[in-house]
């Protein structure tokens, strides 16, 4: 059945890009609009949806992604999926919202696919964003996606280093306010006595030294979006009043009895576990509520481990973009196998160091090795007083370890610490212990500091 020539102009006079497909995922007509953005030199039309934005040969659900047309099927309803694209730029995030179309029997006969680019976030290494494509990357982008249009406030959870400053912004941007000011307020760093005057502003004379009237952060925030980075630090009683402000969206500046409106959207975020601070009433549970109407977890960069191939070559870009490195595979390797407690944050510290130590164009595993001894600290565990006997057994286990005169091993030195930190003879008595002189205990010793 050939769709209606009214439809067909109805597609191509709308300003965003739409595709028209039938039930076998066939491409019939593609508005000017796609044609520019996605596809300005070949036609698409002939062709299957899957093929075009995928360069799969079966349909989505079939290749482990979320196809809406299958879920269309199901639903029968509207359907909105974020999808990684081919397009003439690259591979990019797509927003999909995909509509069936009945026909005069009430069966399902066509779809019209609605896209937008998602421009805060990428699948390849670039300049600044938003980056990966990892499957626990991509639901956390999905879900960026589907609240950044609306007015919900947002809570974003995760480890220290995840990016929640970036995801916020993000939010920011794909939001109606983007054209208004993002505000971002470090909670952890604003004392009790300063926060309420930082956040709602002051009149003249409201408490020693305000001399002149001032407006605070909501008020600078006007139109856009307010972030409260580290909400898990705010004192109770602040609390209170950042509740007040959620609630009715009004506020008094410090010294002042005029209600003012609040024009702004909150996002927030945290790496303390809320729900047990308000198991332990540190934190207010009707706040809590407030902030997380839509809470989003950031996952771990150990979550993501595929990711740190793409972040690498990105965050070299930013620490060193003169001089052009690359990684080779056994290095790139050494880095997917670390932990990064710190996250994307401890990954661009350590690509630092590594580049500073390379004096060539490629980072090799020593280099990263070399810089991973300079800044991993050992594990912190529980502090064991030593008994009788306890340091002749961890110089035997360590002089097992065939300790060499180069590069000291993550283990060895997490042992050689302990070991310094428990003995309590001379240092050429450790030295024996260890099987090794004092000249070489020397130079190991001074690889610790």
């Amino acid at each position: 059945m050939k769709p209606l020539p009214e439809l067909m102009s109805y597609l191509e006079g709308l300003s965003e890009p739409h595709i028209l497909f039938d039930t076998q995922y066939r491409i019939l007509a593609a508005n000017a609009a796609y044609r520019q953005q996605f596809s300005p030199v070949h036609s698409v039309v002939g062709r299957t949806c899957y093929e075009v934005s995928h360069h799969f040969n079966v349909p989505c659900d079939q290749a482990g992604e979320s196809c809406p047309l299958a879920r269309s099927r199901v639903s029968g309803q509207r359907e909105r999926v974020l999808h990684l694209h081919h397009t003439p730029k690259g591979e990019e995030y797509v927003n999909i919202e995909l509509a069936p179309l009945l026909d005069a029997h009430g069966e399902q006969a066509y779809f019209v696919e609605k896209m937008e680019r998602l421009r805060v976030a990428q699948g390849q290494p670039a300049a600044q964003g938003l980056i990966g494509r990892a499957p626990a990357f991509q639901h956390m982008l999905a879900l960026v996606a589907r609240v950044a249009p609306s007015q919900a406030t947002v809570l974003l959870l995760g480890e220290s280093g995840t990016g929640k400053e970036l995801v916020a912004q993000a939010i920011h941007e794909a939001s109606p306010r983007a054209h208004r000011a993002l505000v971002a307020v470090d909670c952890s760093s604003l004392p009790e006595n300063l926060f309420e005057s930082e956040l709602f502003g002051h009149e003249r004379g409201a408490f020693t030294g305000a001399s002149t009237a001032r407006g605070g952060l909501i008020e600078a925030a006007s139109g856009g979006t307010l972030f409260l980075d580290e909400v898990g630090d705010i004192a109770l009683t602040m609390q209170v009043k950042l509740l007040r402000l959620l609630e009715t969206g009004t506020y008094r500046r410090v010294g002042s009895t005029e209600l003012r409106h609040a024009d702004i959207r909150v996002v927030s975020a945290t790496h303390r576990d809320l729900d047990r601070m308000v198991s332990q009433e540190l934190f207010r549970e009707d706040l809590y509520y407030r902030l997380s109407t839509f809470p989003i977890h950031l996952p771990a960069l150990r979550e993501r481990r595929d990711d740190i191939i793409l972040l690498a070559a990105a965050l070299l870009e930013r620490v060193a973009p003169q001089r052009k490195l690359r990684i080779s595979e056994p290095a790139l390797r050494l880095l997917q196998a670390q932990d990064y407690p710190g996250n994307v944050r401890e990954l661009r510290n350590l690509l630092e160091r590594t580049a500073l130590l390379c004096d060539g164009d490629t980072l090799e595993t020593s280099h990263i090795e070399q810089a991973l001894m300079s800044g991993r600290r050992p594990p912190a565990g529980p502090r064991v007083h030593p008994q009788a006997g306890d340091a002749d057994t961890a110089a035997r286990s360590l002089k097992g370890l065939a300790l060499a005169p180069g590069a000291l091993k993550t283990i060895e030195r997490a042992a050689l610490q302990q070991l310094v930190s428990n003995h309590q003879g001379s240092r050429a008595d450790l030295a024996n212990k260890l099987g090794i002189s004092e000249r070489s205990l020397y130079r190991k010793l001074k690889a610790l500091k």
